[in-house]
C-alpha cells in the first residue's frame, strides 16, 4: 500500500519550478514542467510533514466548505451562527437571519442554490457595511481610492489596482470588525505603496499598530 498521499499533477511546460497547493477540498495539487515519477514521489516524501500541517490547517478554517448534510454554522462579524434548513410549499428559497439564526427555507433540496444566497447575503452586507469604513479610513490616511467594487474571489480578500480601485471579496463579512478594518487599511495602503515591502508595513502599522494580531486572526478564516 502507498504511503504518499493522493494528489493530482498538473504539468505545465512553462513553469520553472514546482508548487504544492490545495484546492477548495483539501486535495493536493501539484503543478509543474515535464518531471519524472521519482522526481515527484521524492518530493512528496520531503514535503510529507508540510503537507500534513497545510492540510490540518485548511480543514480547520474557519467556515470551510459549508455541508448542509448536517447541521452547520455561518459566521458573520467574526460570530459562528447557526443554520436551520426548513423545506415549505411555497415554490422559492429565502435566507433569512432572525434573532442569531440563519433560517435557509425551500421547496426543493440545492445546494447549489443554497450556496447563491448565502453568497448574496454577504454581497448585501459588504456593499451596505464596507463603503463607509473605507471613508473613514482613507479620511484618516489621506488616500483616495478611485472607485470600490465587491465580488466573491477564491484566493484573495481585497484588492488594489493601478488605478486604485479597491476590490473586495463578499466573504469578507464573516470575519470579525477590526479584522475587516485591517482589509480596508491594508488595501488603502497599498494606493501609496504597491509592494509589501517595510514602507507599506510601517503605513499599515502607523493606523492598527497590533496588526499582526489581526493578520493571525485573518489566517484561521476561509475565503470560500
Amino acid at each position: 500500500m502507498s504511503l504518499l498521499p493522493r494528489y493530482r499533477h498538473i504539468i505545465n511546460p512553462k513553469l520553472k519550478h514546482t508548487y504544492l497547493t490545495f484546492d477548495e477540498g483539501g486535495d493536493l495539487i501539484i503543478k509543474s514542467p515535464r518531471v519524472s515519477q521519482h522526481y515527484i514521489e521524492k518530493l512528496l516524501i520531503k514535503k510529507s510533514s508540510w503537507i500534513n500541517r497545510s492540510r490540518e490547517k485548511l480543514i480547520q478554517k474557519k467556515d470551510n466548505t459549508l455541508d448542509y448534510s448536517r447541521q452547520t454554522e455561518i459566521y458573520f462579524h467574526g460570530k459562528a451562527y447557526p443554520l436551520i434548513l426548513s423545506q415549505q410549499a411555497k415554490k422559492r428559497t429565502e435566507l433569512s437571519f432572525e434573532n442569531g439564526t440563519f433560517i435557509l427555507r425551500y421547496h426543493r433540496y440545492d445546494e447549489t442554490l443554497f450556496q447563491k444566497h448565502i453568497d448574496k447575503f454577504y454581497k448585501k452586507e459588504a456593499s451596505a457595511f464596507i463603503p463607509a469604513q473605507v471613508e473613514y479610513w482613507a479620511s484618516e490616511m489621506k488616500l483616495t481610492p478611485n472607485r470600490i467594487s465587491f465580488r466573491k474571489t477564491k484566493r484573495q480578500w481585497g484588492s488594489c489596482n493601478m488605478k486604485n480601485d479597491l476590490s473586495f471579496n463578499t466573504m469578507a463579512m464573516k470575519l470579525p470588525l477590526d479584522v475587516i478594518q485591517y482589509l480596508i487599511v491594508h488595501e488603502l495602503a497599498h494606493i501609496e505603496h504597491k509592494h509589501h515591502q517595510k514602507s507599506f508595513w510601517a503605513r499599515v502599522e502607523k493606523h492598527l499598530p497590533n496588526y499582526r494580531q489581526l493578520v493571525a486572526e485573518l489566517k484561521t478564516y476561509s475565503t470560500v
